[in-house]
């Protein structure tokens, strides 16, 4: 089912017809930027070219019910700015997406994608098998402290990132620069087929549409936007993971970067965005403690007995470190992680008290007492 008006319908056809003439001008990034801001007659008018006469007949012709008819049947569903569902950080940007295009069910969209706090994971194609390790780390932990990892399922970095949050529960959202429903690439089409039965794949392109070269900043933008914080593992000189976070910036979202040796050109790029104030990023104790920052203290003496009182009915050691340090002021998984020397000696206890009703997780990721 698609959650799309007529309008946004027709403008998200409009772009798709014109993928390849938008190709011309993709060497000119901001150029991209500011022709997908325009108005359907302006497009039009810029990019179409020799066929504009046939593409303005194309769209005055336009049936939108039968688009929506076609989305549905390559297996995408859809949802425009108007739609209650469409992510309210998109908003900011100058040109958003009309439609967001998507593989997967409105229920992991909703919890994805609205539901949760949402980190930006990029770098590399060509990573170093440091960078995949920590890529892969990085998307296996966040995604167990209950953050969705997003990026964008190319070979490398982001390929890491979706693997290790596909191996702890799937919280994570590959954005692309095709249509969702396409494998893109080639070589990753089990794990496309892993994402759209247990996550979500996204586009604002429709169903069909080509990879074209342009579409692949103008997806960066829809990264950088939809998520609080843009993450740099590895990334060149030139990089286009290095486009993700200059419009992360921005936005005035946060970006982090992880440090690599000088003498890498692995790690050119993520070094130089550390020296312009990006954030030293370590590992996910640091990704969590910028996007959630330290929690707060509202202990008593009563969860302390409380806690005294559990210690007798069975809790094991972990767990009771656990409750020991929310009950010290540590909210979130990286300040509870603190004081029990690593953040996987969290992880299960926390897990463990959640799903027996002895905490509660908040939706900016905080643990409390129930």
């Amino acid at each position: 089912m698609s959650d799309a008006c007529d309008q946004c319908t027709r403008r998200s056809w409009l772009v798709g017809r014109l993928s390849g003439h938008l190709e011309t001008i993709r060497g000119d990034r901001p150029a991209v930027r500011c022709v997908l801001a325009l108005s359907d007659e302006q497009l039009v008018a810029a990019v179409g070219g020799r066929e504009r006469g046939r593409i303005e007949a194309q769209w005055k012709a336009f049936n939108p019910a039968l688009e929506r008819s076609r989305w549905e049947r390559c297996g995408a569903r859809a949802i425009c700015l108007h739609s209650s569902d469409y992510p309210l950080r998109l908003h900011e940007l100058p040109d958003p997406p009309a439609v967001l295009h998507f593989v997967g069910t409105i229920e992991r969209f909703r919890l994805l994608v609205n539901g949760s706090p949402l980190v930006a994971i990029v770098g590399s194609r060509r990573a170093s098998s440091d960078g995949l390790d920590l890529a892969c780390e990085l998307g296996r932990q966040l995604s167990l402290c209950g953050v969705t990892v997003v990026s964008g399922m190319a070979l490398g970095i982001d390929s890491a990132v979706h693997e290790g949050a596909l191996s702890t529960g799937a919280r994570t959202v590959a954005v692309l620069a095709c249509g969702p429903e396409r494998p893109y690439p080639a070589r990753r089409r089990q794990m496309h087929g892993q994402l759209r039965e247990a996550a979500v794949v996204v586009s604002e392109l429709p169903p069909g549409s080509s990879p074209y070269r342009w579409a692949f900043p103008a997806r960066n933008r829809v990264i950088a936007a939809i998520t609080s914080m843009t993450v740099v593992v590895e990334a060149a000189e030139r990089s286009g993971s290095l486009i993700t976070a200059e419009i992360a910036a921005d936005l005035g979202r946060t970006v982090g970067a992880v440090p690599g040796s000088p003498s890498s050109w692995h790690s050119a790029g993520a070094n130089a965005l550390l020296r312009d104030g990006a954030n030293f990023v370590r590992d996910a104790r640091d990704v969590l403690d910028d996007l959630l920052g330290a929690g707060f203290a509202d202990s008593t003496s009563r969860s302390q007995e409380q806690d005294r009182s559990r210690m007798e009915e069975g809790f094991s050691e972990a767990q009771l470190s656990v409750l020991e340090a929310i009950a010290r002021g540590a909210r979130t998984a990286a300040a509870v992680s603190e004081q029990c020397s690593t953040l996987d000696d969290a992880i299960v206890p926390l897990t463990e008290l959640e799903l027996a009703g002895v905490l509660s997780r908040r939706d900016d990721g905080s643990y409390r007492r129930r």
